[in-house]
């Protein structure tokens, strides 16, 4: 009886694999590769799905850390600006609000005493992007729009010129305490118009947050 049993099992098998041609072996093997791919790719998105939420979650936080929405700044500056063969010092005061997180809007006013027969001053609006590279540092690039005069008087012969220019440039804010922040800037003003009144800028000053 076992010897019956044996032989119908033998047979089984011999058919079995007659009827599995070399395609067929080669079909079975693939259909397990691809299933052995289709898992390792779902762990590879898995891990990338969790390093970009971390990511994400980090990145949120040093922002939230750098500046909050809503918050407020005033503060003074001295700045050097030079362009056209003519150099001049001024002094400046500025209002700044964040939008958002790091979208800031600010505004500032900028007075260039007197230096041979030439005054001037501007009235600027720009953004910044705040992008945090530090626990206390945060950099930005600007761009915005100013108005710009330029006064000429000699005592005999007054004369004034406007123009409209914009701004491009970028800074460095270094917190100092939570309300005190350092303030370091570069900005090129382009004149637009008739008048070309184009200056560079280099500033520094300080905002007090409230």
């Amino acid at each position: 009886m076992n010897q019956i049993v044996n032989t119908v099992i033998q047979y089984i098998s011999s058919f079995i694999n007659n009827q599995l041609e070399p395609r067929d072996v080669q079909v079975i093997a693939f259909k397990k590769m691809k299933t052995k791919f289709r898992f390792h790719l779902k762990n590879v998105a898995t891990t990338v799905a969790k390093r970009v939420a971390i990511t994400a979650i980090a990145l949120g936080i040093a922002l939230s850390a750098s500046a909050q929405q809503g918050e407020k700044a005033v503060g003074g500056y001295l700045t050097l600006g030079t362009g056209d063969e003519y150099t001049n010092i001024g002094i400046g005061a500025k209002f700044q609000y964040n939008v958002t997180d790091p979208l800031r809007l600010e505004g500032s006013f900028t007075y260039f005493p007197k230096i041979d027969d030439i005054s001037m001053w501007d009235l600027s609006a720009n953004i910044h992007c705040l992008i945090p590279v530090a626990d206390q540092i945060a950099l930005y690039p600007l761009g915005g729009l100013s108005i710009m005069n330029a006064k000429y008087q000699d005592g005999k012969y007054s004369d004034s010129e406007n123009a409209i220019g914009v701004n491009i440039g970028g800074g460095i804010d270094i917190k100092l305490i939570d309300q005190i922040v350092l303030n370091f800037e570069l900005k090129y003003r382009i004149g637009l118009g008739e008048l070309d009144f184009n200056r560079f800028c280099v500033s520094a000053g300080v905002v007090f947050k409230f």
